[in-house]
């Protein structure tokens, strides 16, 4: 691949978006790559993935302008739809997926971090919806996901208003769970990574399942969802494991998934 890295680090993956001269934009080529990098992920090895950016100053600056610019209706669709495949890709992918945000996070970019289970950033973070600028609107999931993560009217003031926030305000409004200097984001990212799998990955990828399911479903329906993978959990490996140890008062713990 060109535009992206893929590195294995125990049972953590980590996807670096490296495209330098172009702040790591969005084009239909890494656009591609990206896609593919998330298909070859080996589920059975990986159990949390982090995307991240290439060098000190972009995560993602947005998708790229210069591809979009001449874009006729159809195909500007079909350069949302490249896009959001992508991103839904990501965000149903059944293992975690963590975004190390290490700079610019602007349209495209901004969009890419909420495709994740958990955005953390560095203190020189930078993050906004600036399409209304550009007379476009937001389109791969801006307008759905950002306000679904910190709530209407403050999605619609920063999606009208094209604005850009500091890492500080993306924390204060809940769009990031925590801010690192930025020489600490990454090894903070595979700490929590880490943390998170160890844990049984049967159990954290049905916690997922159930969370992303259960988001926009009716609360009836919603309590379903969970019960039935709850349920999913027992007759397992890991929930013998894991309460075994429990009641055996061991710290050693081996899961599988399975």
């Amino acid at each position: 691949m060109e535009f992206i890295k893929y590195d294995v680090e125990g049972m953590v993956g980590i996807i670096t978006i490296d495209r330098p001269k172009a702040m790591n934009a969005l084009n239909s080529d890494v656009l591609k790559e990206l896609g593919s990098a998330v298909d070859a992920v080996d589920l059975d090895a990986v159990r949390v993935l982090i995307i991240t950016g290439g060098g000190e100053k972009s995560f993602v600056a947005g998708a790229d302008i210069g591809e979009m610019k001449d874009l006729s209706k159809s195909e500007g669709e079909e350069f949302g739809k490249r896009g959001n495949d992508v991103f839904r890709k990501i965000e149903t992918l059944p293992i975690p997926v963590i975004a190390a945000v290490n700079g610019y996070a602007l349209g495209g970019g901004c969009e890419l971090s909420m495709a994740c289970d958990i955005r953390l950033c560095s203190e020189n973070a930078l993050f906004g919806q600036p399409e209304t600028g550009l007379g476009i609107t937001p389109g791969f999931g801006g307008t759905q996901r950002l306000s679904r993560i910190v709530g209407v009217g403050i999605a619609k003031e920063l999606i009208y208003g094209a604005a850009n926030i500091k890492a500080d305000e993306a924390f204060r409004i809940g769009l990031v769970n925590h801010v690192y200097p930025a020489e600490e984001l990454m090894d903070n990212a595979k700490k929590l990574a880490n943390k998170i799998a160890n844990n049984a990955p049967i159990a954290v990828r049905n916690a997922k399942k159930a969370i992303n399911d259960g988001i926009d479903q009716p609360m009836d329906e919603a309590i379903v969802t969970e019960e039935k993978l709850f349920g999913d959990c027992f007759e397992t490996h890991d929930q013998a494991e894991g309460m075994g140890a429990f009641i055996e008062k061991r710290k050693e713990k081996t899961f599988t998934n399975s």
